[in-house]
């Protein structure tokens, strides 16, 4: 499953009343560590498919939402369980950080 775009509009239904975890990045066309980490968020949504969602908000097309959670810098990344966030980290990190991060949270691999 690929990335899923979430505005202020939809952000309630993707994220908040969502069945399982979502990781919400919240981005810029303008920032280059924001799209440094976009490849790495892909592979994860394909990888942990059934485990996670990956959201992404452009905080320039949807303001409202990252004004309401406090953002300050981007990439922003937080994970939400169950409505509520569970866990936040700023700036880009490699692949390898955020699916250990993840894990941390209990968001890992099904091993067959």
């Amino acid at each position: 499953m690929a990335t899923v775009k979430v505005t202020d509009d939809s952000f309630e239904s993707d994220v908040l009343k969502a069945s399982q975890p979502v990781l919400v990045d919240f981005w810029a066309e303008w920032c280059g560590p924001c799209k440094q980490i976009g490849p790495a968020l892909e592979q994860i949504a394909e990888e942990l498919a059934g485990q996670v969602t990956i959201a992404k908000v452009n905080i320039d097309d949807s303001p409202m939402v990252p004004s309401r959670l406090g953002v300050k810098g981007i990439p922003t990344l937080m994970l939400f369980k169950d409505g509520q966030m569970a866990s936040m980290k700023v700036g880009a990190m490699p692949k390898g950080k955020i699916v250990e991060w993840l894990a941390e949270a209990g968001i890992s691999q099904n091993v067959a």
